[in-house]
């Protein structure tokens, strides 16, 4: 083992996503407002939709539409922009592609509405699609149609506005979710195109690497650093075959995995803790399930207002199940072999192998993807007006990342 490299996991004795949305939808790291109201303004600027095309093509593949259109876009989405479409007979959402350059391998709207559709007769909640357009001669990208699903969206990972009965709800509901979507039988659902050849976690290593390096806008030593570190950390202890046999391969065995699994991408029933739509499936492959129950966990390892699950350093928010307590409740969800009782809940995350590993590289993945945002706000073809306050998000997160590997 080289000395730099440690095995990253809280014991040392292991032995080694807006789509659809409805009544509540806020942006990443926005003040969350009151329940039941939608974030929607006029679609203005590099983000103008031309409605008489758009009313035309939709005319002739869609009941409802043809006789004028209120265009409206939702405000908070930091990637592909969203909008409710409404015709005096029907309203529907529409994603689209940002305009501009793009970082290569981005905003696979396309691949999006695929994967949608492949799963509409799983367990997993989403919205039903409509309709996919590539033509880029009608609105300027190309652009998907899905149901319109009235509900709730969270972003503040705090629920600063919700009962402390309902903040454990949903977050268990959240957990529920991500267990259905690692369930998914990848061959019946018709996504085995997705299966790509290598390991996962090294593909992740090297995408989100250059992606960072394509939108960098300044010298962050600390980002360079933990990059380095969780590539020499992956070969040093990840990138061998795997034994089948152990509790840990079975929890990272091959899956359809989210890629951006968040409240800010739940949408929730408008009375119930129900989760009713997992949305932004621009990232999503067949990939290590645990780099997106990790992600959902990184809210437990950093304190950035509107991105934590903490009232302040070390201190949890009333009424939100703890990161081991999450863990559980996801592995029994999946019906793993081995996955810990309520007695011994408390230390479940001590039971991963890497589990600092695979937080850290969540930390590292989002800083890049805001790294991505950022340079969007400055080329002016971002999806949100909050873009340009990412940019000390990205040391801040690789900041934590890098704390985590410590």
């Amino acid at each position: 083992m080289s000395e730099k490299i440690r095995i990253l996991g809280a014991s040392k004795t292991e032995p080694g996503p807006q789509g659809s949305m409805g009544a509540t939808s806020e942006g990443i790291g926005s003040k969350e407002t009151a329940p039941a109201i939608p974030i929607l303004s006029p679609a203005t600027g590099v983000h103008a939709i031309d409605e008489a095309r758009l009313d035309d093509w939709l005319a002739r593949h869609l009941e409802g539409f043809g006789r004028g259109l209120d265009i409206r876009q939702f405000e908070g989405g930091q990637s592909n922009p969203t909008y409710l479409i409404e015709s005096p007979k029907r309203r529907v959402v529409l994603r689209k592609k940002p305009p501009g350059m793009l970082l290569p391998t981005a905003h696979r709207i396309e691949r999006e509405y695929r994967i949608l559709s492949s799963l509409a007769l799983t367990e997993v909640p989403v919205p039903a699609v409509l309709g996919l357009c590539e033509d880029d001669s009608v609105i300027g990208t190309a652009f998907y149609l899905m149901d319109y699903l009235d509900g709730r969206v969270f972003v503040d990972p705090r629920l600063p506005r919700v009962s402390v009965a309902e903040r454990r709800a949903l977050i268990l509901a959240a957990a529920a979710g991500l267990a259905a979507i690692h369930s998914v039988d990848i061959e019946k659902a018709g996504l085995l195109d997705l299966v790509r050849p290598g390991d996962y976690l090294g593909r992740q290593l090297r995408r989100w690497t250059k992606q960072y390096e394509a939108s960098r806008t300044d010298d962050i030593k600390i980002m360079d650093r933990l990059a380095e570190y969780l590539q020499d950390y992956y070969i040093e202890y990840l990138s061998g075959a795997p034994d089948s046999t152990t509790i840990f391969e079975k929890m990272r065995r091959a899956s359809l995995v989210h890629g951006d699994y968040r409240l800010g991408n739940l949408l929730f029933a408008l009375h119930e803790p129900r989760l009713i739509g997992v949305l932004d499936w621009e990232l999503a492959t067949v990939g290590d399930p645990l780099a997106d129950l990790a992600y959902v966990c990184m809210a437990f390892h950093h304190d950035v207002p509107g991105y934590s699950m903490l009232e302040s350093p070390g201190r949890a928010i009333t009424g939100i199940p703890d990161e081991h307590e999450i863990i559980e409740h996801y592995l029994k969800g999946r019906g793993l072999e081995g996955a810990p009782s309520n007695e011994t809940f408390e230390k479940t995350s001590m039971r991963i192998p890497h589990w600092n590993f695979y937080l850290a590289f969540s930390c590292f993945r989002f800083a890049a993807i805001l790294q991505g945002v950022y340079r969007r706000g400055l080329d002016g073809n971002a999806a949100s007006g909050e873009s340009l306050s990412k940019r000390e998000m990205v040391r801040t997160f690789a900041e934590s990342g890098y704390r985590l590997c410590l």
